[in-house]
């Protein structure tokens, strides 16, 4: 292990049988209750769609920060391609003073393309957009931490207020190699998003990422739900990751969803769902296997309702993040 471990949960607000201003309501009462189980960390993903709650992960982390005391706050991700990276900086170092530090962030093209045309972007300059506004957010990294002028030809040396000093920003990769050497090539942590098949074969990128920085922090991004008892993990979520699954597969052409599927991912794949043992030994062999410095999971997937959320949060913080700690020792 490269540096210490910590263990994260993370939301898009899934929209669950309520209104959308319960939704984020709702996402708030279980930042809280991770805050308080001791869970390291806790992430809130950006989204422009009806079955997510959640456009403004900054606004929603803010509150957060008021309401809790030790967990780190970050995005799960925010969409760097149809924003600006000043303006991220400016709000997530707000965030950092709000929080008295517990403000990270992290980066993507996120999986669905709605703000692409929402904010009068080209899906044309889908990948130039994103190396240009990494490349600038990596500018201005650099002038935070050292105080120096910013090097970039916007009119201006330095920002009021000035951005936070240390403010960690990571890099989600889906698992191209492309993706993984422009993460090391701008000196950011790689967060992996798991969400299918077996987590190990996502080793070659873990190896690849630290030959070009040894050591470098690598962490998981994977859906799960947590329940006293493997049948019941399942079945709280078997109907709720189907209807998920063809929503999207029907966008995406995918083949409709089989329960031989769930299982298997279950199984053998990047579903984390069953009591708390079956979670721990499933999440220790995926750190041990990649070597990671953090394992975060996604715990609200599709409709769950806010009741199995708050479980899946108490027993992670309180059964299975000391469980795994225990196997890892």
């Amino acid at each position: 292990m490269n540096s210490p471990l910590t263990f994260g949960l993370d939301t898009f607000g899934d929209v669950n049988g309520v209104s959308p201003d319960q939704v984020l309501r709702n996402v708030v009462a279980e930042a809280v209750e991770a805050d308080r189980v001791g869970v390291d960390v806790f992430g809130i993903g950006e989204h422009h769609r009806d079955d997510y709650a959640v456009s403004s992960p900054d606004m929603v982390l803010a509150t957060i920060a008021g309401r809790t005391s030790h967990i780190r706050l970050t995005t799960s991700v925010i969409v760097l391609s149809s924003d600006d990276p000043v303006r991220i900086m400016e709000r997530f170092s707000t965030l950092q003073a709000l929080s008295s530090g517990r403000a990270e962030i992290t980066l993507g093209r996120g999986s669905f393309i709605e703000s692409f045309p929402l904010f009068g972007y080209d899906l044309a300059d889908y990948e130039r957009l994103f190396e240009e506004k990494l490349e600038l957010m990596r500018v201005l990294l650099d002038s935070a931490s050292s105080g120096d002028p910013i090097a970039w030809d916007r009119g201006v040396d330095h920002l009021h207020p000035p951005l936070a000093t240390e403010l960690p920003v990571w890099v989600a990769v889906g698992g191209s190699p492309e993706s993984v050497l422009r993460a090391a090539r701008h000196r950011m942590p790689l967060m992996l998003a798991i969400i299918g098949g077996s987590s190990r074969r996502f080793r070659p990128f873990v190896d690849l990422y630290r030959r070009e920085i040894p050591g470098g922090p690598v962490g998981v991004h994977s859906p799960g739900l947590i329940a006293p008892t493997d049948a019941e993990a399942q079945e709280r979520l078997f109907e709720h990751w189907l209807a998920s699954h063809r929503r999207v597969g029907a966008e995406r052409g995918w083949a409709a969803p089989t329960a031989d599927q769930f299982m298997a991912e279950v199984h053998h794949g990047a579903l984390y769902v069953g009591s708390p043992e079956t979670v721990a030994r499933k999440i220790a062999d995926t750190v041990t296997a990649l070597g990671l410095d953090r394992f975060t999971l996604k715990y609200a997937n599709g409709p769950t309702t806010h009741e199995h959320n708050l479980e899946t949060i108490r027993l992670y913080g309180e059964e299975v993040i000391p469980r795994v700690r225990e196997l890892l020792a």
